[in-house]
């Protein structure tokens, strides 16, 4: 097999097949190899054709309430009001500072996915 970088969709949909098939080579091999060096420029392919936006300081949060089962209630408790909770969540509220720290250290938001810009909803 040749590894050849992949320009468009039909190339990126060869390099999928072509993945299936060697889906289960046995690491070590040369067409282990093969599998790697395909991984490597579809990831590539991808990033490029379909880039996944950054998300907000807001979906950033909303994001780690779904996947860590934390309610409202937890982030008023984390930020010191229910009111300040809700402004967050509703875009009404920037986040400060501190409410960076807080969020980065108890449950563990990277702090540069808090501290983008974000517009407020205008009422």
């Amino acid at each position: 097999m040749s590894v050849r970088a992949i320009h468009n969709d039909e190339e990126h949909a060869a390099a999928m097949a072509e993945i299936a098939l060697l889906w289960n080579t046995e690491p070590g091999t040369p067409e282990h190899d093969d599998l790697e060096a395909l991984g490597v420029l579809v990831a590539a392919y991808e990033n490029s054709r379909w880039p996944i936006p950054d998300a907000d300081p807001v979906e950033a949060i909303k994001f780690r309430m779904e996947q860590s089962s934390l309610t409202q209630a937890d982030l008023a408790k984390l930020l010191g009001s229910a009111s300040r909770a809700s402004e967050i969540l509703r875009r009404k509220r920037h986040l400060t500072i501190e409410m960076v720290w807080a969020l980065s250290q108890e449950w563990h938001i990277p702090a540069e996915s808090l501290i983008k810009p974000y517009e407020l909803e205008r009422t």
